[in-house]
């Protein structure tokens, strides 16, 4: 009886220790299950050289014999000597002289980051290296080498050269001290600051892995609704041990500074950038905190905007504000990445505000600034034209913005793969500089020659233990981080590789996924906001449909105020006869938009006010197209849902069952925002739901009265 309870006990631990639940992510380091690919590699990889002493090179060892066994199901041994090797990761100057003759044209035109990935003959033997000029630069390269057999291609005729071509490569987390994350849907904050320093929770590590596999080098910790408790020392002792985890996979830490902060933790009776006390304390601030931790990043900002202090509450720019932090941060070669987020409830056209108080100031900024522009004119929604900003601002560097939490686009219940959307906006053509002057060639520094380049992304993580809640949610993360290397990537490519080490290589598996993926952001477009409505999400949470709300203590916080529909037809007029926004673009972008009849139905309601009656390109009135649009999203999920199903046999049970769960939610959603905008629509326009289409399942007052006051996110 005792042997028996033993061996339940043994395999009850092992299914347990087999589970997928996602903590890995895209790091799982599964056995190769293809027997050719696996003997070759097995031969290829039987042993490595890692000569560095670094806390770097250490972590390149570590990874390397986390995931070689667990791929190949044998040791991989490690000596001192390259001659017994088949795998080096070493720097240029670490490896024999034979060695770098022989690669140092492939190398030199390399940047610090990046690496260079290729098998050769050496010493009468094929060896697989990856060398570089630094060893952040080798720990890429690694992470390189180890996607490529997560997804079991051949390694044995290698030649990858890769350096990112924007330098900045951010997650901004909007986690509070509280480690409540605002707009956060996968549970509280990873920063548990209350054990901070003392305690140091291996998942620190796991998220600096995770990271650094695709290139991430920096993170922002903190909300930017700031507090300025963080940077009082006890809390900046706290940073530092985040900082002392994260350094050895090249990720700099940064913070978000509250402009009070002189006022608040320092004594002082103002925060106005011109004046000199204000001045001395923040360069004595930032002799502190560089003593504390040395490759500090940086302060992030938002200023005068939704309450925020700033500047301008003292007759003074933006630029003045971002210059007196730039100041005091210069002699550490610190930045600034000022936000360009502002709107105030007075302006005619929330579209228009960004551009019209920072354009003036282009120029203007210190050479350590860059502004922080949303993709988007208004805030995240499902689909935006790009922020008439992206190509209005030659002389200052602009880091582009993103959202991973996914607050318009279902939260974290709903599958929506946003590497399309990160696509739509870097390869829109903001024609600033002639054509092809497109936002990637922008924001990567290369169209106005700015040294000084990034892309960021909202953070979706928590401490859920699959980091995102939704497991799909990673695939957005994980994409950010590709992009924001390689913005020429293409969002199916990246699907494929996230889908390969997440989930598995069987081709039935990788092309359903993969259809999942790529058709689930204009899905949600759909049966959210289709032909370019923005922004009718319920107030506050922004959970769920409220095209009806006009009671918000300001306009633009009201959807009425963005669909402005009315009997006649629906669409905000931005164009001459309207708002003027389109005048803030290039014309050769702006005739685009400018006519209803020629302008792109995806964003037609963005930029006009039609009739309901107005012919669409599909022949179909503005109306019947738009009850067509909202029905398809309803069977987009519900396509989703078949496929998902159809592929049961390929996915470990744990995983499957919460997306089937995470599926049916988004299902119920989608008919809910379907039927709660079209019967809202049809209320305001006398229009009937066409005969072809279900009618709306309950009366417009039963989705009026439905209230979430405490949905994730409030």
């Amino acid at each position: 009886m005792k042997k028996a309870l033993l061996i339940l006990f043994i395999f009850l631990c092992y299914h347990h220790a087999q589970a997928e639940d996602g903590y890995h992510a895209w790091l799982r380091y599964t056995p190769i299950s293809q027997p050719a690919i696996l003997s070759a590699y097995r031969s290829q990889l039987a042993s490595c050289y890692v000569p560095g002493k670094s806390p770097t090179d250490t972590a390149i060892r570590n990874e390397l014999k986390l995931a070689l066994p667990g791929m190949l199901q044998q040791s991989v041994s490690e000596t001192n000597s390259i001659q017994n090797h088949t795998l080096v990761c070493a720097r240029m100057q670490l490896l024999p002289t034979g060695l770098q003759q022989q690669l140092s044209s492939l190398v030199q035109p390399l940047d610090s980051n990046g690496y260079l990935l290729k098998t050769i003959s050496y010493a009468g033997k094929n060896i697989t290296i990856i060398t570089a000029k630094s060893d952040i630069a080798i720990l890429y390269g690694t992470f390189a080498l180890l996607r490529i057999m997560q997804q079991q291609q051949p390694i044995s005729n290698l030649q990858q050269q890769s350096s990112p071509t924007v330098k900045l490569r951010l997650l901004n987390h909007w986690d509070n001290l509280t480690r409540y994350v605002e707009r956060g849907y996968a549970g509280i904050s990873i920063w548990n600051w209350h054990t901070l320093p003392t305690y140091i929770d291996p998942r620190y590590t796991d998220y600096a892995r995770l990271n650094a596999s695709i290139g991430i080098n920096g993170t922002v910790l903190n909300n930017v609704n700031a507090s300025a408790t963080i940077l009082t020392r006890p809390w900046l002792l706290k940073v530092a041990a985040i900082a002392n985890v994260l350094r050895p996979y090249g990720i700099k830490v940064y913070l978000s500074a509250r402009f009070s902060a002189p006022i608040e933790i320092g004594g002082l009776h103002t925060a106005d950038p011109l004046n000199d006390s204000v001045r001395t304390w923040w360069q004595q601030k930032a002799k502190e905190i560089y003593t504390i931790i040395p490759d500090f990043g940086g302060f992030l900002v938002k200023a005068n905007s939704e309450g925020q202090p700033g500047p301008q509450s003292y007759g003074r720019t933006h630029a003045d504000g971002a210059n007196l932090l730039a100041d005091a941060l210069a002699p550490y070669s610190g930045i600034v990445m000022w936000r360009a987020f502002v709107y105030n409830p007075e302006a005619s056209d929330r579209f228009k505000q960004a551009y019209e108080e920072f354009t003036p100031l282009d120029g203007k900024f210190h050479n350590n600034i860059l502004v922080q522009v949303k993709n988007g004119p208004v805030d995240f929604q499902p689909r935006e034209p790009i922020s008439p900003l992206l190509g209005a601002m030659p002389k200052t560097p602009l880091l582009l913005e993103y959202q991973l939490t996914q607050e318009y686009l279902g939260q974290g219940t709903h599958l929506v793969y946003e590497a399309p959307l990160f696509k739509e906006v870097l390869e829109t053509d903001t024609y600033a500089n002639g054509k092809n002057s497109t936002v990637a060639s922008i924001v990567d520094g290369e169209l106005y020659h700015h040294t000084l380049s990034g892309i960021t992304g909202v953070s979706n993580i928590g401490n859920e233990r699959n980091w995102t809640n939704h497991p799909f949610g990673q695939a957005n993360w994980y994409a950010l981080g590709r992009l924001a290397w390689n913005p020429q990537l293409h969002a199916d490519s990246i699907a494929t590789e996230w889908i390969r080490q997440t989930f598995g290589c069987n081709p039935q598996l990788v092309n359903t996924i993969q259809q999942m993926m790529l058709q689930s952001r204009e899905t949600v477009v759909q049966y959210m906001t289709p032909l370019g409505l923005h922004h009718i999400m319920g107030n506050g949470h922004h959970y769920g449909p409220a095209p009806w709300s006009n009671h918000a203590p300001r306009p633009d916080w009201d959807p009425v105020y963005y669909h402005k529909a009315d009997r006649y037809g629906i669409g905000f007029d931005r164009t001459a006869t309207g708002s003027n926004a389109l005048a803030q673009y290039q014309p050769a972008l702006a005739q685009h938009y400018s006519d209803s009849s020629t302008c792109d139905p995806h964003f037609l309601l963005w930029f006009h006010h039609v009739s309901w009656q107005h012919k669409m390109p599909s022949g179909k009135t503005l109306w019947d197209e738009l009850c067509y649009q909202y029905n398809a999203g309803v069977k987009g999920i519900e396509q989703m849902q078949q496929q998902w199903t159809s592929i049961a046999g390929f996915i470990d049970k744990e995983r499957f069952h919460q997306v089937s769960m995470l599926l049916d939610i988004q299902h119920q959603e989608a008919i809910w925002w379907r039927d709660a905008c079209l019967a809202y629509f049809s209320s305001v326009n006398k229009l009937p739901v066409p005969a072809q289409y279900p009618m709306p399942a309950h009366n417009l007052e039963y989705y009026q009265q439905l209230k979430f006051p405490f949905a994730p996110g409030n």
